[in-house]
């Protein structure tokens, strides 16, 4: 064997241990998905589950899952689609876990999930509007090694005490049923033990998940310590009264959702190390509430983003502290309404008084910090969203094969787009490289169809992020709440809009037709009517007939061809007459007064108290009768 044939042999050995050694010691992939229900349409309001979602979903993140789908208030439809979804990423996964918050029932010891519009008014509908424990396990059961399913709804349902009984012997059981899996290394995780409620505890999150954020993301310790740990700790949290119980069991083995720490290998470099801290902050900033924030500072003190939360946390603290204000200077003025009222002493009122002031210097400021809040804020996020377009812009296809042309070869371009990936992995404004592949074109064109898919972009889908399309997303913001910077068509914006299952945005139609659905329908008025201003039929006021020229007064005659009764002209100050003194006159007063006014048009409306001018948009109407005490024109307005 020649020296060069040993070498080339030596090299394809080496590069082949350096390929093993470089592989992570864990190949296993891990997925989740995170169900948090707080807004029910037909109970009331559960404030930790949207709080406990998202703090478990950024353990789990910070864990390293390959894939954590957080999901918050799901419909029926929604619940159906997220499981359905899953069960495709459980089928190649090794560990698979679901976390579901919100309610759930207990009948006839089959338990049950409850979506956030299901209304329950009878014990059968649970079939039909609520989703069955072992739907969960169907779709996880794919996983190779591990299945885990952790629910904390063991709360008092509002839907038990409603829900009307078909069958007088069906059992409606406080808490969850016992339940034991039939499917091996399969674990069942309550909040309480079986029959048993949990509690929501007086934090932003549970005892339950607050304990579960603590022990189940530790490297290397075994599934069953991490429950054991979580119960003694809610024990110990709710005095007793709580004990979570986990049904199924494992093998002998240590099984860890998160593997022993190893010696950190190094990344590859086109890898981003913002990327999961940004899903993170826009998660964050999709609840846009302070617990959420909180959690997401807990999780990343420091960086770009952790600037960016506190500056969304600021403007959160600042519409409280406003609200707050604003409640206290509504009460000090009504009691110094009511100390006034009362005749209390001057004393006491200036003391009110002077409390009033000071509430409303404090309204004043408290309105002001808000709105330099708020302005900061969206000035981040504007320079954020602003940013990210133009680093998307710099590695579209075009921006390459522009670059290509400059420098001749394909390579040099290759070189180029390197160059700007290693110089955003150093920079603050960082971003998912996986989505930077999208022409702005490309980007503008996915945004205006999904704009379009929820009602709020009725124009050509070309790619031009022109005026309408500036519009389209301001109506969005506007409906939707959210603040994307209307200039730029982004990937925050995209991605917001796609969450949208349903239209969004009214459907606005031109005078003469109104919204019917999805289309705009002309709107026809019965005869005798016509369509205002408002849109609406209004029935035509029918003329009134004209009194014979016999039967008035030729001195009643006038020259601008006026044909209104004799009193009602006399009161607008068309003709003099009456005797002095009585309602005659004042009739006479109001004609001396409108002969100066006679070149303007102006009218007077007269009676026992004297005479005043007619309000501007007003106009005399003549009511008949006359004589002292029964004014015989009314002044209407518009």
């Amino acid at each position: 064997m020649s020296f060069c044939t040993q070498i080339r042999l030596f090299a394809l050995v080496l590069g082949a241990l350096l390929v093993l050694t470089a592989e992570p010691a864990s190949a296993t992939k891990r997925v989740a998905l995170v169900v948090g229900n707080s807004t029910y349409q037909n109970a009331p309001l559960l404030p930790n589950p949207a709080n406990d979602a998202a703090a478990i979903a950024a353990t789990l993140k910070g864990a390293g899952f390959d894939v954590v789908d957080s999901r918050l208030n799901l419909t029926a439809t929604d619940m159906k689609r997220a499981l359905r979804d899953f069960a495709d990423q459980a089928r190649d996964a090794d560990i698979a876990l679901v976390y579901y918050a919100g309610h759930g029932i207990e009948i006839d010891g089959t338990n049950y999930l409850i979506p956030t519009d299901a209304r329950l008014e009878r014990d059968t509908d649970i079939y039909d509007e609520a989703f069955s424990l072992d739907r969960v396990l169907l779709a996880i059961e794919p996983a190779k090694q591990l299945r885990v399913v952790i629910v904390d709804a063991c709360r008092n349902n509002p839907f038990a005490d409603t829900m009307k009984r078909t069958v007088a012997s069906r059992s409606i059981s406080r808490g969850l049923a016992r339940v034991e899996p039939t499917v091996s290394n399969t674990l069942i995780a309550f909040a309480a033990k079986a029959g048993l409620t949990a509690l929501d505890g007086n934090s932003k999150n549970s005892p339950y998940a607050a304990a579960l954020v603590k022990y189940i993301a530790k490297p290397g310790l075994d599934l069953r310590r991490v429950f054991g740990f979580v119960r003694d700790d809610v024990l110990q949290a709710t005095g007793n009264r709580q004990e979570p119980y986990v049904y199924g069991s494992l093998g002998g083995e240590d099984v860890a959702l998160v593997p022993s720490a190893k010696k950190e290998e190094p990344k590859p470099a086109a890898q981003n190390p913002q990327s999961e801290v940004r899903r993170d902050y826009e998660l964050a900033l999709q609840l846009n509430n302070k617990a959420a924030l909180g959690v997401f500072l807990s999780q990343h003190p420091e960086g770009y983003y952790a600037s960016l939360a506190k500056l969304q946390l600021n403007q959160i603290e600042a519409e409280d502290a406003r609200i707050e204000a604003t409640e206290k200077a509504r009460q000090a003025e009504q009691q110094r309404v009511r100390l006034a009222s009362e005749g209390a002493q001057s004393t006491d009122q200036e003391r009110a008084a002077a409390d009033l002031k000071a509430a409303e210097n404090a309204r004043i400021a408290a309105e002001t910090t808000k709105q330099v809040a708020q302005q900061q804020a969206t000035d981040a996020e504007r320079k954020r969203a602003a940013s990210e377009a133009s680093i998307i812009a710099a590695l579209s296809p075009r921006s390459a094969t522009k670059n290509s042309a400059a420098v001749g070869s394909p390579p040099a371009a290759k070189s180029v787009q390197s160059d700007a990936i290693a110089a955003l992995s150093d920079g603050p404004h960082q971003v998912d490289l996986a989505r930077t592949d999208v022409p702005q074109a490309e980007l503008a064109k996915s945004l205006q169809s999904e704009l379009s898919r929820v009602g709020c972009f009725t124009g050509a889908v070309d790619g031009e992020w022109n005026a309408a399309s500036q519009r389209s997303l301001k109506l969005f913001n506007r409906q939707a709440g959210t603040k994307f910077d209307t200039k730029l068509a982004s990937v925050d914006a995209l991605d917001a809009i796609k969450l949208r299952s349903s239209r969004i945005c009214p459907m606005i139609c031109d005078h003469g037709y109104r919204a019917d659905g999805d289309q705009c329908s002309k709107i026809t008025c019965a005869e005798g009517s016509f369509l205002n201003d408002d849109n609406e039929c209004e029935k035509q006021r029918a003329a009134k007939p004209a009194k014979p020229a016999t039967a008035k007064p030729a001195t009643a005659k006038r020259d601008d061809g006026d044909e209104r009764p004799a009193r009602q002209r006399r009161q607008a100050g068309g003709e003099a007459a009456g005797a002095a003194g009585g309602f005659g006159g004042a009739a006479g007063i109001a004609a001396a007064a409108g002969a100066s006014r006679r070149s303007s048009g102006g009218q007077l409306f007269c009676n026992n108290s004297g005479c005043r001018a007619v309000n501007r948009g007003c106009h005399l109407e003549y009511r008949g009768g006359g004589g002292p005490g029964n004014d015989a024109n009314a002044e209407v307005c518009n």
